[in-house]
């Protein structure tokens, strides 16, 4: 018989809180984190917005030296594991540390850190990098921060699956634990992709919004004037930990992660598949590997990039695998709280699902006035719903074609 597995600490870097109770509180007062960028002058861009964790500060998780030798994406992943750690009330003293795991989600990795140190490269010559920069800008590098930081010696991988990569993580979290191979695995995503270089490349492919007015209304998906998306940044970690184990210590439980689905377009690197049967296998797959059925969920929290294509196509997804309760199953995007955070975005929406399924109340729907009519979901209202939650899917998507979703259960 399979493991189980449930989630027992949840870390969160954010635009819109760091630690779970300011996260919690602006979600659910429907305050967004998006603004002008302050970390560089972004004014000569076509984008100028982003969801910046301007609050965050390394040397209250590591040293200033320490924090000098990482990338910001490392530094907001040790911050979140050390949070998730403390929230579950584990003392890793008293552990095996061979049992304990650590997957991160992350796509673009340290861009912050190459950015600086090939202009320094550039300007001074190869003597002046940064030694630290051979290990600070391999994207592995939040993975084996957290692990040395803590000192694990389990199981320890990066998952890079594009803008899916978190939710990634999390489902391979899952199956470690079903396995029998660890008793706990810190997994979720970090992502700092708020760069010169990345806002650059992204608004050349048309792919960032470019609205204008007050920041915090900008970004817009499923909206019909929806434009692109908008940049965040953060991590959301978690402990993923053996049920019965968890059961037996009296540990808080946010949830049962029950369900992992995961596919590939095949089709093309930057638009999802026209009739989104990739997607729909995947949502399948997660539905049937929790064993049970689409009438069992009582929210969806989408991936909602804000792209035209992307959202059409989730939509659609949706609509597929769901049938007639897409208009009955309410569904609310968390990005125009938090920005995109690329492969750290899954990590910060499974957070906010966690909260949500804890407090029985589904955070509000932003700056959606004008629903696109082929995104005609069951949309939360401005306000937020209360809602019992017993089983949320959680489904993210990345360019290049991977699909991925979990379900999680109240228990």
């Amino acid at each position: 018989m399979k493991k189980r597995a449930v989630i027992t600490g949840l870390g969160i870097v954010s635009a819109i809180g760091i630690g779970k109770d300011d996260f919690w509180k602006s979600l659910k007062n429907g305050v967004s984190g998006i603004d002008v960028i302050k970390s560089f002058d972004a004014s000569t861009f076509p984008c100028k917005l982003a969801a910046e964790a301007n609050d965050f500060n390394p040397e209250d998780y590591m040293s200033s030296q320490d924090s000098r030798r990482i990338d910001r994406f490392a530094q907001f992943g040790i911050a979140a594991a050390k949070m998730a750690v403390a929230d579950a009330g584990i003392n890793l003293e008293h552990e095996d540390k061979n049992r304990i795991g650590v997957i991160v989600g992350t796509s673009v990795g340290a861009l912050a850190i190459g950015e600086r140190q090939h202009a320094i490269f550039m300007e001074k010559g190869y003597k002046r990098i940064n030694p630290f920069f051979a290990t600070s800008i391999i994207p592995s590098s939040c993975t084996s921060q957290i692990m040395i930081n803590l000192g694990l010696t389990g199981p320890c991988y990066t998952i890079t699956t594009a803008c899916a990569s978190s939710t990634s993580a999390v489902g391979e979290a899952l199956e470690l634990i079903r396995s029998g191979r660890t008793d706990i695995v810190i997994a979720g995503g970090s992502e700092t992709p708020i760069t010169p270089f990345a806002l650059g490349t992204f608004a050349n492919v048309n792919l960032l919004s470019t609205g204008t007015g007050d920041p915090k209304k900008v970004y817009k998906p499923f909206d019909a004037k929806r434009d692109g998306i908008i940049f965040g940044e953060g991590s959301g970690l978690f402990v993923i930990e053996e049920y019965e184990r968890a059961k037996k210590r009296g540990a808080r439980i946010y949830s049962e992660l029950t369900g992992y689905g995961y596919s590939s377009d095949a089709y093309h690197v930057m638009t999802p598949l026209p009739d989104s049967a990739q997607a729909e296998r995947a949502l399948g797959m997660a539905l049937n590997d929790a064993g049970i059925t689409a009438e069992k969920i009582d929210y969806i929290n989408p991936h909602a990039s804000g792209t035209i294509f992307n959202d059409r196509a989730e939509s659609l997804a949706i609509k597929k695998i769901f049938g007639e309760l897409s208009n009955k199953i309410i569904v609310s995007a968390t990005k125009p709280y938090v920005g995109h955070a690329m492969g750290g975005c899954g990590g910060i929406e499974i957070a906010a699902c966690l909260l949500m399924m804890q407090n029985d109340f589904i955070h509000p729907t932003l700056n959606l006035t004008e629903p696109d009519c082929e995104c005609d979901l069951c949309f939360a209202s401005p306000l937020g719903e209360n809602k019992k939650l017993n089983y949320i899917l959680k489904i993210s998507f990345g360019f290049g074609g991977y699909n991925a979703a979990c379900i999680f259960k109240k228990i």
